[in-house]
């Protein structure tokens, strides 16, 4: 009877264990992954101020560009169509397709930008506007604030990644269904730099 009693209390004391573990990875989990979809809030904050400038800067530079307006309707078209994949993304961003779908239309905006600020080098009138160069050091700012925030965000996937990969816990993770985070990377190297503003 006695040994029955003591097999009793290692089952018991191993199930709690085990039950106490199974608490604390998922808890964990939920942790890392709140951590990330914070950290992608920040990109948010900061790709919607880029979004907002945009407009403004196209405005600006409507008026000395009348012969450039598929570049500017370029430019306006690629901020719609990030800011669309943005929100998108910001509802989830555990959703892999959409944090891709931001990085394609992200690459696409920088993209559309760079020949703007080509073609607005070209117009020495455009480069000396004040409204024109208050609303390119914003955007230069920005454009630091959204890489610093990419960092931070990639930083907390990676963490969140390797937790549920890793044994034990990816038993806890695939038991309730915690799926992989999609690092927000920018395929080109050319794409990887901050939008370059330079009136020299």
């Amino acid at each position: 009877m006695e040994t029955v009693l003591i097999l009793l209390g290692v089952i018991v004391v191993a199930a709690l264990a085990v039950i106490i573990y199974v608490i604390g990875a998922y808890n964990n989990l939920v942790s890392l992954r709140n951590r990330f979809k914070n950290a992608y809030a920040q990109i948010d904050v900061q790709l919607k101020r880029r979004y907002d400038l945009i407009p403004n800067l196209v405005e600006t530079a409507k008026g000395y560009l009348q012969h450039e307006r598929g570049t500017l309707d370029e430019v306006i078209a690629a901020r719609n169509s990030a800011s669309t994949a943005n929100a998108k993304a910001a509802q989830n961003p555990g959703d892999a397709d959409a944090i891709k779908q931001v990085t394609g239309a992200e690459a696409a905006l920088t993209g559309s930008l760079g020949r703007l600020f080509a073609v607005v080098e070209a117009y020495p009138n455009l480069k000396a506007n004040e409204e024109m160069i208050r609303l390119m050091e914003e955007l230069t700012s920005t454009e630091n604030r959204v890489a610093f925030a990419r960092q931070a965000y990639n930083d907390s996937v990676m963490v969140y990644n390797t937790s549920r990969e890793t044994f034990p816990s990816n038993i806890i993770a695939n038991s309730f269904n915690f799926t992989a985070a999609e690092l927000f990377i920018v395929e080109k190297p050319e794409e990887k730099e901050a939008v370059k503003v330079s009136f020299t």
